[in-house]
């Protein structure tokens, strides 16, 4: 072969490598674009050395921000916060003892209905086929270290295993998708030595692919849901948590607004219908539901409820009156009234078209009207010991359309309750899976989420204590926010349940915590707080401050909403009920 045809070869040779190269990405960098093309700004993340190279690959993204976190557990809780924000969210962890500490905040994530993508880097591939004991596993072989994967499928919608280069494109797909569409989350796991090697590029792809329902089923269950509350003398609507998750918010204001019914919400979908409209009459949770509330829904011949989740936190131990031959309870997927199911109905959908349907009636709003009866907060005391309801009142004054309320699992719900919220203003609980010290975590991710809303934070002392370490992050990264900690020297919650010794902590100096995590750099500044003049000196600061505001409230241990010993003796009576043998 002569010097010159050998030459030509190699410049070709060099040049298809080159053309071929510049059609591939690498597998991290794949599910960056992933992440980028759904509207990801930020994700959380933990370092461990199975992932250390997917890092890597995803900081290459500089349209992608990394908010690196104190443990797995507390990124779990940002993942959540930042979802109920901004719609979805993502965490990087390691495999199993880092993706197992998260495990618990992706299960509340998953009964909230949040979709969070979690992506754990995994073992080298060729450690899983040869069944070399690794680090970091149970030390057995038998299950080729699957057993993550398999915890993860009992509370994500989608659990899989990247071990293939070919397949890595469609797994990543498939696991967004369905994390958008089900609006739960999902678990990939990429294994180490894949992260960096090279796969096809992004092509386009509809990810949130908008469900429709069965035109069949959608016309019966109209044509039933329609006559049956026309019929009715006193119908009322109520708003469940499950209307934000499947995009049926705005359907549902306008069903409101066309059908005149009174409106009221489940605790969990506070803020989610403007408490300022003039149908609005208040929160329905059964015995400790807001004046004036339970009588008219439990006195109403027929009540549509939208996207309902009744558990024993939202029924008070399931002592709410909702009676069945009075309940349509519209579903994401079905609808069910009189004993009938209607199936593969959109929520949104549904709500939409059955407006036209419905027949002008304000009886409901109207009983509210007559009945209703709220007792005002007491005149301040500014020399003497706050309480809860002049700590309320105060952050009531605080909200705007900009404001997001926080609050965390315990008393801060019930007072939280009580909070008369402007249109715009948005109210976050975590009430189906109720794990104490997802506030702190949620905080974050509020407060680090696109949006950059003013999020201000209901914490009590026993909460704060099991996650405390993220103020750290929140410090970090500069993020404002203005969290109040509640400080009784107790579980509240507990206390209401059943009390015992367990039920009391250590009292921290709390407010110190700041000056101790904010290191060098950090931007915030904490104070403590007795009385109310003391506390209208300290929110005003707070309003003004570019940073974290960390406001520590002294409060009585027996200074609890009166709702809370309602509620506390139900759930304990239920729980305590004798087994049926």
């Amino acid at each position: 072969m002569n010097k010159e045809l050998y030459s030509q070869m190699q410049i070709s040779y060099k040049e298809e490598k080159k053309r071929s190269f510049m059609n591939t990405t690498t597998v991290g960098k794949y599910l960056a674009k992933r992440l980028e093309q759904i509207g990801l700004q930020d994700y959380f993340a933990i370092p461990g050395d199975f992932n250390l190279t997917l890092l890597d690959e995803l900081l290459s993204n500089p349209k992608l921000k990394m908010i690196n976190c104190c443990n797995e557990l507390n990124a779990g809780y940002a993942a959540d916060g930042y979802a109920r924000s901004h719609g979805l969210a993502a965490l990087i962890v390691t495999f199993s003892v880092g993706s197992l500490s998260a495990i618990n905040a992706i299960a509340g994530a998953c009964a909230e209905n949040l979709p969070v993508i979690v992506v754990s880097g995994g073992p080298n591939i060729n450690s899983i086929m040869k069944d070399h004991i690794l680090h970091h596993t149970l030390a057995e072989t038998e299950d080729r270290q699957e057993y993550v994967r398999d915890m993860f499928r009992k509370v994500t919608a989608f659990a899989t295993i990247i071990r293939n280069l070919a397949d890595a494109p469609h797994q990543i797909d498939r696991a967004i998708e369905i994390a958008l569409t089900e609006k739960k989350p999902v678990y990939i796991e990429i294994g180490c030595n894949l992260a960096d090697k090279p796969i096809c590029l992004p092509g386009p792809f509809n990810f949130d692919k908008k469900k429709t329902s069965d035109p069949d089923s959608l016309k019966a269950a109209l044509k039933h849901v329609a006559s049956f509350l026309n019929g009715a003398r006193t119908p009322v609507l109520i708003a469940g948590p499950r209307i934000r998750s499947f995009g049926a918010v705005e359907s549902f204001r306008k069903l409101a607004d066309r059908s005149d019914y009174g409106v009221a919400c489940m605790p969990s979908a506070k803020s989610f219908f403007p408490e300022t409209h003039p149908n609005y009459i208040g929160i329905y949770w059964g015995s400790v539901s807001s004046p004036g509330c339970r009588e008219v829904v439990e006195s109403c011949d027929a009540y549509l409820f939208a996207g309902p989740l009744f558990s024993d936190y939202t029924t008070v131990g399931h002592t709410a009156l909702i009676q069945p031959n009075k309940l349509v309870n519209v579903c994401q997927g079905q609808v069910q009234i009189e004993g009938q199911s209607y199936h593969g109905i959109d929520i949104a959908e549904f709500l939409e078209k059955l407006a036209p349907k419905l027949k002008k009636n304000s009886n409901s709003k109207t009983t509210y009207k007559q009945i209703k009866g709220e007792a005002a907060a007491p005149a301040p005391k500014l020399k003497e010991l706050l309480t809860t309801r002049r700590l309320v009142a105060r952050i009531e004054e605080m909200l705007t359309a900009k404001t997001t309320v926080l609050a965390e699992t315990g008393d801060s719900w019930f007072n939280g309750m009580r909070l008369k919220l402007p249109e715009g203003c948005r109210f976050e609980i975590q009430m189906q899976y109720g794990s104490i010290g997802w506030s702190v975590g949620a905080f974050l991710g509020l407060v680090s989420a696109p949006e950059k809303r003013k999020v201000i934070a209901l914490i009590g002392d026993g909460s704060f204590q099991m996650s405390a370490q993220e103020i750290s992050t929140i410090l970090r990264y500069g993020y404002n926010g203005i969290l109040f900690l509640l400080n009784n020297a107790s579980y509240t919650i507990e206390v209401k349940i059943h009390d015992g010794p367990y039920n009391v902590i250590q009292n921290w100096k709390y407010s110190q915590l700041v000056d101790v995590f904010k290191g060098t750099k950090g931007k915030g500044w904490s104070c403590v707080v007795k009385t109310e003049a003391e506390l209208i000196s300290a929110i005003k600061k707070a309003q003004k401050f570019k940073g974290l505001s960390f406001i520590e409230v002294i409060l009585d241990r027996e200074d609890c909403n009166k709702n809370l010993l309602a509620w506390g003796t139900a759930v304990a009576n239920y729980n305590s009920s004798p087994p049926n043998l």
